[in-house]
């Protein structure tokens, strides 16, 4: 039996930490670039939608639909988008999709697939409710840099140079998060489940994708200061997320 993998129990932590507009890679990276990728999209189904941050940057014009588990997240993206309020719907992504709209031209789910248990049964109940030749878009941490709890930042001193520790990479991990690490054992948790980047192939393979473009996205900050060079050239060099777009076969 699946374990409820819901934002519920972080739903008041989530909220305050990335606000009605998205934290700054929400902001600066990620939904910039996302909608570049979906400029011709008619029809938008937003997996794990959270408190709809994604629905308030898509036109007006686009049909948007949001999903996901957390009642209160669902809550919270009807009173921050008013204009879609009607277009929230509480849904376990692992079952067969209740939604309005019978079939989408895109499909978005954005650092969210990390998130689920299941992710094999997601892509297939995406599959389902996409148009022929319907596309798919996944942002992810990018599960070969950015592993929660077995990756990090690695100095050397000598060379000048920052790059990144990997302590594992091609197991299937499931990790819990903290939402806050002062607290301890005593902090709200979430989960993160780590999967390769030839797992993601396969399974979205099995669920009928093909995988159409792959693009890496780093950070556009800039350091100052004495370490600032080789902070900035390890920004350019290690990406923070990564975007896949699939085609529905």
């Amino acid at each position: 039996m699946s374990k409820d993998t819901s934002w519920e129990n972080v739903h008041e932590w989530y909220d305050r930490s990335v606000g009605k507009e998205g934290h700054y890679y929400h902001q600066n990276v990620i939904i910039p670039k996302l909608l570049v990728l979906l400029d011709d999209a008619k029809s938008i189904l937003d997996v794990g939608c959270g408190q709809g941050i994604f629905a308030r940057k898509v036109a007006k014009k686009v049909c948007y639909t949001g999903i996901d588990l957390s009642p209160s997240l669902i809550a919270k993206a009807k009173s921050l988008t008013p204009w879609r309020k009607d277009n929230f719907f509480v849904q376990n992504a692992e079952k067969p999709f209740q939604v309005k709209e019978k079939a989408f031209s895109h499909a978005v789910v954005i650092l969210a697939l990390q998130n689920m248990e299941n992710p094999k049964i997601v892509l297939k109940n995406i599959h389902q409710v996409l148009d022929e030749n319907g596309e798919l878009i996944i942002v992810l941490n990018h599960p070969c840099f950015r592993i929660p709890r077995m990756s990090g930042w690695h100095i050397d001193l000598k060379k000048k140079l920052q790059s990144r520790r990997i302590d594992f990479y091609m197991s299937s991990m499931e990790i819990p998060i903290q939402a806050h690490p002062s607290q301890g054992e005593e902090s709200t948790q979430s989960v993160s489940f780590h999967h390769s980047l030839s797992y993601y192939s396969k399974i979205l393979h099995e669920a009928g994708f093909t995988i159409d473009l792959l693009e890496e996205w780093c950070s556009d900050k800039t350091s100052t200061g004495k370490a600032a060079k080789m902070e900035n050239r390890a920004r350019k060099e290690f990406p923070l997320f990564l975007a896949i777009v699939a085609k529905k076969l």
